[in-house]
């Protein structure tokens, strides 16, 4: 064993039964904090709702988990594999400003599903394993404490394991792929009678005898309005509504893939100059494993993980993917929009694959990506976590700007002893650099509008702010952050508008008032809640909740 891994398993003896909200001490390079010792299940699918909740769940085949359905609940299902009837929950609701969570329950196994969340905030989920695999659950955000999930069954056309979601222009979600599913569906649902289900023969290409290789395909709604779809080692870009192919990209150089299980991760870098008329589009997809990994590590040959990273202008009319290399190899990372247009790259091992006890070398270290930088100067390396993070692992943003991180179980079951990487119930925030305390006096404080406020597409915003140091006026914008499904590396609907500064105005006492455009149709964001921030100088403001039809 790695002397790396045998401090990091010591320090995880000594702070595993710490106390909620215990502060790590840190460097300016980012700071941990543990905000719960143990939710009782593991964190692997999560989505921040625009109640500053986040919902949590993992599968309900792993096994009793260790928190208790209220009220003397229980689940019967005759078709579970773990268990017929099950008292204890799968599912958590989490309380940000409280730090408090509560149980939830889910009727059907959610294992290795998929989600978005819709205009009017609600999160809809799809799929599953088993009874859950056609099954579409929805979770409306609420205050009272009180809501809990609906479950619709049958209501997908296809079995969905391993697929991926993508909010649409027009508010419909698409549903992608998944295990044996070379297709996509859409929901809600045109009509009863409509037809719903539609090949899509690229994911046949793309999947590797033995291997697949393909689940969980990285998906972004293009500027044009398409949908940029990437599996495995290669990507197209697809007219959803014709069923038509309109380009296919390159193969990364290299060749080696990407998706699950060789799973790397993907964001779509933020979209600026709204108002162009052309507008760009970059994917930048980080990590994976080497071909053969997952054969390899059934047969106990752990192959170190990629440290490539490819990026591409998608909307190029001859893209080309250009290659840049990570400090750290990693597979099974989360990468994450931070509010100032960053990429967070979080979790994972830099060897093995993703799959059932697949993975090794854990990374305890995040790595910021600054798109803007030259390369060579693009990545950072941040202060570690004392906590293993490796399959089944996730990271969400928050509205204060803290990274959320939770999850990771390489087991068929919890299994909390006598294992490399025990199944992980703890809660912890990433706090990046620009939440430094010696920092406060150039962090902007949104004081107008309030939250929730609602928008309309090309409208003037005005939004009113403090700062108490000296303002930089060409350092200031707005972002508008879509929130994420994240689960298996890949965090689904994610996106960042950057809104150019149109006129600022001081307004007297550290007060300072900026305008801006919001982005002028659907196809750019589309409709629902985003957490709209004012960046200055790379240090962005808490977000307040915007939504956007």
């Amino acid at each position: 064993m790695k002397t790396s891994l045998i401090l990091s398993l010591l320090c995880f003896l000594i702070l595993g039964f710490a106390g909620p909200m215990v502060p790590i001490e840190a460097a300016a390079a980012g700071r941990w904090q543990l905000l719960q010792s143990n939710i009782g299940i593991t964190a692997m699918h999560m989505q921040l709702l625009s109640n500053d909740r986040v919902i949590i769940f993992d599968r309900t085949d792993f096994g009793p988990s260790n928190l208790s359905l209220p009220d003397g609940k229980c689940r019967f299902d005759s078709n579970d594999t773990a268990l017929k009837v099950d008292c204890t929950a799968h599912s958590v609701e989490y309380d940000v400003a409280s730090n408090t969570f509560r149980p939830l329950m889910v009727q059907t196994d959610v294992w290795c599903s998929s989600g978005s969340v819709t205009t009017d905030g609600t999160l809809v989920q799809t799929g599953g394993y088993n009874d859950g695999e056609r099954r579409v659950r929805t979770m409306k955000p609420c205050s009272s404490g009180s809501c809990d999930w609906t479950e619709i069954p049958l209501e997908l056309d296809a079995r969905r394991w391993y697929a991926t979601n993508h909010i649409l222009s027009d508010g419909q979600v698409i549903i992608i792929g998944g295990r044996r599913q070379f297709n996509y569906e859409f929901y809600p649902k045109a009509s009863s009678s409509a037809k719903n289900l539609y090949s899509l023969p690229f994911l046949v290409q793309t999947n590797d005898r033995a291997q697949e290789n393909n689940l969980y395909p990285f998906v972004f709604l293009n500027v044009d309005g398409n949908l940029f779809i990437f599996a495995n080692n290669r990507a197209i870009l697809l007219d959803y509504n014709k069923n038509r192919v309109v380009k296919s990209y390159p193969q990364i150089p290299g060749g080696d893939p990407r998706s699950y299980p060789s799973t790397g991760s993907a964001v779509l870098l933020p979209l600026k100059n709204l108002k162009a008329q052309s507008i760009g589009a970059e994917v930048l997809i980080c990590g994976g494993a080497p071909r053969g990994s997952y054969i390899e590590a059934k047969n106990n040959n752990f192959l170190p993980a990629l440290k490539s990273c490819a990026r591409i202008k998608i909307t190029d009319p001859n893209p080309t993917w250009v290659m840049e290399d990570m400090p750290i190899a990693r597979v099974m990372g989360d990468m994450v929009l931070l509010p100032n247009g960053n990429v967070l790259i979080i979790n994972g091992g830099s060897s093995g694959t993703a799959g059932w006890e697949f993975g090794r070398d854990p990374v305890l270290s995040p790595v910021v990506y600054r798109p803007d930088n030259a390369i060579g100067s693009r990545f950072e390396i941040e202060n570690p976590s004392t906590i293993l993070r490796m399959y089944h692992s996730t990271a969400v943003l928050l509205r204060d700007g803290r990274v959320l991180v939770g999850g990771s179980n390489p087991h068929v079951l919890y299994n909390f002893t006598g294992v490399l990487f025990p199944t992980e119930l703890r809660l912890e925030a990433f706090s990046p650099s620009y939440l430094d305390p010696q920092l406060s006096n150039l962090r902007p404080k949104i004081v107008l509008p309030s939250s929730q406020t609602k928008l309309s597409y090309g409208q003037k915003v005005v939004v009113r702010f403090t700062l108490r140091g000296a303002m930089t006026q060409n350092s200031l914008s707005l972002t508008m952050v879509a929130p994420s499904f994240t689960t298996h590396s890949f965090s689904m609907n994610q996106r960042l508008l950057v809104l150019s500064a149109e006129k600022v105005t001081n307004l007297g006492k550290s007060t300072y008032q900026i305008e801006a455009t919001t982005p002028g149709s659907g196809i750019l964001a589309p409709s629902g809640y985003y957490l709209l921030h004012v960046v200055h100088q790379e240090i962005p403001s808490e977000g307040i909740w915007v939504q956007i039809k």
